[in-house]
């Protein structure tokens, strides 16, 4: 139509399209694009004509109602409205009247109840034409998009069977009397760590609201008045540069996310120390104004779960991918406040929940939920304790299957710099994976590990974070 009413050229990519489309237009739309002219100054007249272009091009059914036959519709409806004539000059009296509201109200439910009934059978008939008939042939809807690759950091990761797998809040694994259990339980095996652990917290909240103090611009132009310079203003007025500005810290609009590996490796002193670290942090953090959330991740099954029955089922294809069944689990949704979720901790304590563990798609996961957040700071912590084992995938793919794929996430998550990645590794070497990174030989040093990293974090000296996470590279 630009080129029709213009005669100017298009674009060099516009022109391809059109070259492509040129035929198929001509031939649906040509009548009605020969009068184009006579309707650009018309502003109902082009209206008109654009529907009509809409559809000869076989979209017709999308316009909805015509505006000119709605206009026509309500002209009718006014005309039959003055011939009715008036009821007080026919002699009616108040009974008559009432009659008719009572009649009219009784028409207006019988024609809600028809419509109602009405929209059920249309409603039934789309279901049935849905599933039990074609279509006509340029009515039919268009084909489904093909299914987004399993990994957004490697489109040739691959899962068999992702139908099973869950993301659940902690509370629907455990009914709450068992939750208050678990955690009363957790409590009492970490008791002796009681003193450690509050100094720890202790000291991370001092280190943390003292980089909290507030810092000031000082002779600027306008802001808030500056109460030292007060005498001065009053003796000379015209004074410049009395105002001072409050200067933002990086603490505001920041966000702390805890994934802990629930692998059945952990099982023991060590996902009881994760768990009562993380809960110092939630704690310590929520009192500094860091919203935290609490993710973990394990499998629903052993060795495969109902992914693996599903392959056996078909016949065991070659290099099926992941084959086992997902379970991550929010422990702390990042708004909830620690106090509501405490015992949700406890729940890692129960028999049977750590069983083994996929972490690409778990870190995956968190990555994905971070970036729906708002706030302008992300920092996302792993602890783990090794490498990503499943033996139900590993026994059918590749050796490094699972390794390869959390290489591939951790690269996608570094490369995109919009959420901060550190890890902690308890026992094993996880900076072989995580660029940022700390191993500890013993659990009972995951508190001060964690409490320093994230200290070191938020340190405005570039020297305290090269010393934390320079580390590493000694290892």
């Amino acid at each position: 139509m630009r080129h029709l009413a213009t005669g100017r050229d298009l674009p060099r990519g516009a022109q391809n399209v059109m070259d492509l489309w040129r035929g198929f237009i001509e031939e649906q739309a040509a009548e009605a694009l020969d009068g184009l002219e006579d309707k650009l100054a018309d502003q109902t007249e082009f209206a008109r004509f654009a529907r009509q272009v809409i559809s000869d091009l076989g979209y017709g059914d999308q316009l909805g109602e015509d505006p000119d036959q709605a206009e026509d519709q309500d002209d009718q409806s006014e005309d039959d409205a003055e011939e009715q004539p008036d009821p007080d000059a026919t002699g009616q009296d108040d009974s008559d009247e009432e009659d008719a509201d009572a009649d009219a109200e009784q028409s207006q439910e019988d024609q809600q109840d028809q419509a109602q009934a009405q929209l059920s059978m249309d409603d039934m008939a789309d279901q049935d034409m849905g599933e039990d008939t074609d279509m006509p042939e340029g009515d039919a809807p268009p084909e489904p998009p093909t299914s987004a690759p399993a990994s957004e950091a490697d489109p040739d990761y691959k899962v068999y069977l992702n139908t099973h797998d869950e993301e659940v809040a902690a509370e629907d694994l455990a009914e709450p009397a068992e939750l208050e259990r678990l955690r009363a339980y957790l409590d009492q095996q970490l008791e002796p760590l009681k003193g450690a652990v509050s100094r720890l917290a202790n000291k991370l909240q001092r280190r943390l609201q003292a980089q909290q103090n507030r810092s000031w611009e000082f002779d600027l132009e306008e802001g808030i008045l500056d109460a030292g310079r007060l005498a001065r203003v009053v003796a000379n007025p015209t004074t410049p540069l009395s105002f001072k500005h409050e200067k933002d810290t990086e603490f505001r609009d920041t966000i702390v996310t805890l994934l802990l590996d629930n692998s059945g490796s952990m099982r023991g002193r060590p996902i009881s120390i994760a768990a009562i670290c993380a809960d110092v942090l939630a704690r310590t953090l929520e009192r500094c104004n860091v919203k935290v959330e609490i993710l973990g991740f394990t499998t629903r099954a052993w060795k495969g779960g109902q992914a693996r029955e599903a392959w056996l089922n078909d016949g065991r294809p070659q290099q099926p991918g992941r084959l086992n069944d997902l379970r991550h689990i929010i422990y702390k949704r990042a708004d909830a406040p620690w106090r509501r979720t405490r015992p949700n901790l406890g729940l890692m304590m129960k028999e049977g929940l750590l069983k083994e563990n996929i972490d690409g798609e778990a870190l995956e996961w968190a990555h994905r939920r971070m970036l729906g957040r708002q706030e302008v700071r992300k920092i996302l912590m792993v602890i783990s304790d090794g490498a990503p084992v499943d033996d139900s995938t590993l026994s059918v793919n590749p050796a490094n299957f699972l390794e390869k794929h959390l290489r591939d996430v951790i690269a996608m998550v570094e490369r995109r710099k919009a959420v901060e990645l550190l890890a902690i590794g308890i026992g094993h070497d996880v900076t072989r994976y995580y660029d940022r990174a700390v191993t500890i030989t013993d659990v009972e040093q995951l508190a001060g590990a964690m409490t320093e990293q994230l200290a070191a974090l938020f340190d405005t000296d570039p020297r305290v974070r090269a010393r934390v996470f320079g580390t590493r590279k000694a290892s």
